[in-house]
């Protein structure tokens, strides 16, 4: 896969096919990488990235923090991941695109709606994530890396980036810590990862907590801001603990141009989603 440094971060992305843009914004939560969109369910039925480049021009990557790309220690928001894709469609001189997001990357789609709706030609929404148990799932994994850290004292950090094999990332290994995938791949960054004073870094993953899982809403954007969304937006609802169906209807009941697709799992597959992608797509055009 090429790369690119963009807002001084490496980028590990693939670009594919012709037509309209479309940015997508990978599943997986903490593991959301371009190979996402081949793993399981739906995205593996459909072989999402070579199918959806027979209408659009798909540009895939791996989110900052995840697989290949680079990473910042910093208080992680939904914005600081919008930041990015804006970024990335600045890079190669995309003015608007479709924007598809699974899972997490609904939450970051929703996010750009409001950063730069200007970028937004429309959002599909697969699966939305929130909710109470996905609020306590967040929250949890951050928790126990904070203990980790904070129990091994001044030997923290780099008993953090010693977790693990290359390829463990926090969804796997929550003590490890969201900056996981980096210390496992990227010797220059662990090395770095380390020095920080233990104290401020804690912080910081209290603050990223907060501001990624402080409320049952759907995550990437709060109510208020979910009703200033006007860019027109296709919802395709999940329906268990971390995608669930009432975010999705949340989603739907406020903002503005949304459309519910009503049928929920398991009756979603690879074929019934892409047509309800490329109708509402064709219907927008």
């Amino acid at each position: 896969m090429p790369t690119a440094i963009i807002d001084g971060l490496k980028v590990n992305y693939h670009m594919q096919g012709s037509g309209p843009h479309l940015l997508m914004l990978a599943p997986g939560g903490f593991n959301s990488t371009i190979d996402s969109w081949t793993r399981s369910g739906v995205w593996k039925e459909m072989d999402a990235i070579n199918t959806l480049s027979k209408s659009f021009t798909v540009i895939a990557y791996d989110r900052r923090e995840a697989g290949l790309s680079g990473a910042r220690v910093e208080k992680l928001t939904w914005e600081v991941f919008a930041q990015q894709g804006r970024a990335i469609l600045d890079h190669f001189g995309v003015k608007q695109a479709w924007i598809i997001g699974g899972c997490m990357g609904v939450s970051v789609a929703a996010a750009m709606g409001v950063l730069c709706p200007e970028r937004c030609t429309g959002l599909l929404l697969h699966w939305p994530v929130g909710g109470y148990l996905w609020m306590l799932k967040g929250r949890g994994f951050y928790n126990r890396h904070i203990e980790f850290v904070r129990a091994n004292g001044t030997k923290g950090l780099a008993a953090a980036a010693a977790r693990g094999p290359a390829g463990k990332n926090f969804w796997l290994d929550p003590e490890a810590g969201p900056w996981a995938s980096q210390n496992a791949a990227d010797p220059a960054f662990a090395a770095e990862y380390v020095k920080h004073d233990v104290a401020k870094y804690l912080d910081l993953c209290a603050q990223s907590r907060d501001a990624l899982y402080g409320d049952t809403m759907p995550s990437g954007a709060t109510g208020e801001q979910l009703l200033t969304i006007k860019t027109p937006a296709l919802i395709l609802p999940g329906a268990d603990a971390s995608h669930s169906t009432s975010s999705a209807w949340a989603m739907k009941e406020l903002m503005p141009n949304a459309e519910f697709w009503n049928v929920l799992p398991p009756y979603q597959n690879g074929a019934n989603v892409l047509a309800a992608i490329l109708d509402f797509v064709n219907q927008h055009h």
